[in-house]
């Protein structure tokens, strides 16, 4: 944010989304009465106040359904995501995001994931662009443009009901710019990861943009340190060696000498001990990289991949079958290409 800029006057009207005022519409927030509220629990709780009074602060989603949060004209802008589930339903829930009339999402990712919230427990996240706080509020800053329309859908994948998805979309009404990239994020998992192979953070990027950030799940199927990988960026037609190469997993997340086995959450880096103790097997962390202040730019293609690996006896390096996931998130031009399949509810569930 720059703060040397808020006071400037602009061409933008604000709006916000909510089971309060679902349609966005100006004057007509918390109108709900016993018959529309979105979440009939509700209508008991302020029988004795009516219309205005909190009738419909969420939404109850089945088992199976789809609910659509946002369908919406533009031009405009995404500013801020806020919302809060039962922790149980973070790798069960699904968002979808679709920008100008594309048939395929740009943003396809379990919920908890896409708020860098894993192992199906509350974290609390003080980076920028992401933020989540006690408990489990959780907050998204990265601004989304559409020209034409924007669309947000939200599936809930579990046998059992979501009894309650609080959410807001706050976003503006204006012009984007020509030039402006649209938000991309992708979730993917290997569990475990296949001996002697990288984890593949992003791949199958084509068009022109900028990787901003990523963030990881990791457990330990193996003791010892875990973090002598190597991040690795394969820009605009790379062959068998990368652009970019980093010297280590926690140097690349902004940490060192294996974090000292410390958690901590900053603005851009953050490593967190979720379950377990780090070196320990079955020991589970998440970690982010937030590429703000310097995303990593591509004109035609990007691979983005992440080694894993750590010590085996005599001071070799032991490839690790680690089970990993991540949320990668980028801007890029229209139409990409289109994602992989998400892995089902079996492939993504944490056991």
């Amino acid at each position: 944010m720059d703060l040397g800029t808020l006071f400037l006057q602009r061409d933008a009207k604000s709006r916000s989304l909510s089971a309060e005022n679902p349609r966005g519409e100006k004057g007509r927030g918390g109108m709900a009465t016993p018959e529309t509220t979105l979440h009939p629990p509700s209508a008991r709780a302020a029988r004795e106040l009516g219309p205005g009074w909190k009738l419909s602060p969420c939404l109850r989603v089945g088992p199976g359904e789809t609910v659509t949060l946002m369908d919406h004209d533009g031009p405009g802008v995404i500013r801020h995501l806020w919302w809060t589930l039962d922790a149980a339903f973070y790798r069960d829930a699904v968002v979808r995001m679709y920008w100008d009339g594309q048939a395929a999402p740009s943003v396809e990712c379990p919920v908890g994931d896409f708020m860098a919230c894993s192992w199906n427990a509350r974290q609390r996240i003080l980076a920028l662009p992401v933020n989540v706080n006690p408990y489990g509020g959780m907050n998204c800053f990265f601004p989304m443009p559409f020209r034409r329309h924007a669309r947000i859908t939200l599936t809930n994948e579990s046998a059992a009901e979501l009894p309650s998805f609080y959410y807001t979309i706050d976003y503006t009404l204006e012009e984007v710019p020509d030039k402006a990239l649209c938000f991309h994020a992708r979730w993917r998992r290997s569990n475990p990861l296949a001996a002697g192979t990288d984890f593949t953070i992003l791949d199958g990027i084509k068009g022109r943009g900028h990787y901003v950030g990523v963030f990881m799940s990791w457990q330990q199927n193996s003791a010892g340190w875990w973090g002598e990988g190597e991040l690795k960026c394969y820009l605009d037609g790379d062959g068998r060696y990368p652009t970019i190469c980093g010297t280590g997993t926690e140097d690349y997340f902004g940490g060192a000498w294996n974090f000292g086995k410390e958690g901590f959450s900053a603005p851009f880096f953050g490593f967190q001990q979720v379950t377990g103790e780090s070196e320990r097997t079955g020991a589970r962390m998440t970690l982010y990289r937030f590429h703000v202040p310097d995303p990593i730019h591509f004109a035609s293609d990007l691979r983005v991949t992440m080694q894993a690996l750590g010590w085996r006896k005599e001071g070799r390096f032991l490839p690790l079958q680690d089970d990993i996931a991540c949320v990668a998130y980028w801007y890029q031009t229209l139409p990409h290409a289109p994602f992989p399949p998400l892995p089902d509810r079996n492939a993504r569930e944490i056991v």
